[in-house]
């Protein structure tokens, strides 16, 4: 059986929850505190079965490779701390325009949100609650093809997540022939 290798970038503001996102994914729900992953190991290989396909997920974090803008990713994760309106102003503002400029295939390229620390989420924020709602519209407006949000802490919605960033990156860009458009929590939006 043939392995397709999928690479996926993972960007965002420094400490959002990129790397601690990842070290929960591979150290599992059961295991606390999570071990930090060391940034020298990457990319992070997850190995995936779906259906009758063999993947070789391989993750990077933009917080090791020096020059993330040297890789050649199959897609692109986006992340903001949802704790943080400013990582939300970020994504748009700087992170979008980045990765947009640094692959010329961008057009091509699925874009994931991906909103990290769901647990930190506060009613009681002086710059005002970031709501799913704001930002899976945020999401629209970036024209990414799939908004998710969890809790590497937690837990709360890690393994959906990950599932749904997966299929994202083996699926059909939004707006090319076959795609469905911007997708959240396993439903399609037409």
């Amino acid at each position: 059986m043939d392995v397709e290798v999928i690479k996926i970038l993972l960007v965002g503001d420094e400490k959002c929850g990129k790397t601690t996102f990842l070290s929960r994914l591979s150290a599992g729900e059961a295991v606390n505190p999570v071990p930090l992953l060391r940034d020298m190991d990457q990319p992070f290989i997850f190995d995936i079965k779906s259906g009758r396909k063999q993947y070789h997920f391989e993750f990077c974090d933009t917080s090791c490779p020096d020059n993330w803008r040297t890789l050649d990713p199959d897609a692109v994760v986006i992340c903001y701390d949802i704790s943080q309106r400013l990582s939300l102003i970020n994504m748009e503002r700087y992170w979008l325009p980045e990765v947009k400029k640094t692959f010329p295939r961008f057009d091509s390229l699925p874009v994931i949100i991906l909103g990290l620390k769901r647990d930190k989420r506060s009613l009681n924020d002086p710059n005002g609650i970031i709501l799913p709602q704001e930002a899976y519209q945020v999401a629209q407006a970036m024209r990414a093809d799939r908004y998710v949000e969890c809790s590497a802490t937690t837990g709360e919605l890690l393994k959906l997540a990950f599932e749904d960033l997966c299929k994202t990156a083996i699926s059909p860009v939004a707006g090319s022939a076959g795609s469905e458009g911007l997708m959240v929590a396993g439903c399609s939006l037409m």
